[in-house]
């Protein structure tokens, strides 16, 4: 899939986006890299830690239906620059996919690009578990 159609998937998902609390919606589309690609859409909860964005509910239907590698994401929301994700969904990018790259856009197409590696240079990950 081209760079554009992942964008257009990514702002299209906005529209379906649940956020009555925050009237902030995120729209996201994940390239796998067999080339599939799952989308998502931020999700608030009334028990606001409750909710899930939409880098991780992307990430989260690739890993329920059995893909765990992933090239790329971009991540759209109705801001005037582009959106980078939370820390939260940083370090969930990490545990999976630690090189992807990350394209950040606003509705008018602006965009920004990072290596995940930019936005969270110390991130936590499964190095740190293996017993000495």
């Amino acid at each position: 899939m081209s760079l554009e159609e992942l964008k257009q998937l990514a702002i299209e998902m906005m529209d379906r986006a649940y956020c009555p609390y925050s009237g902030f919606p995120v729209g996201a589309a994940l390239e796998c890299t067999d080339g599939t690609v799952y989308t998502g859409c931020n999700i608030e909860n009334a028990s606001y830690p409750v909710g899930s964005c939409a880098e991780r509910t992307a990430i989260s239907k690739a890993i329920s239906e059995g893909h765990s590698k992933f090239v790329r994401i971009v991540i759209a929301a109705k801001t005037e620059e582009p959106c980078v994700p939370c820390g939260m969904c940083r370090q969930f990018m990490k545990e999976f996919a630690p090189d992807m790259e990350v394209i950040c856009l606003n509705p008018r197409g602006d965009t920004s690009v990072y290596k995940l590696e930019e936005l969270l240079p110390y991130g936590f990950d499964n190095h740190f578990l293996k017993h000495h």
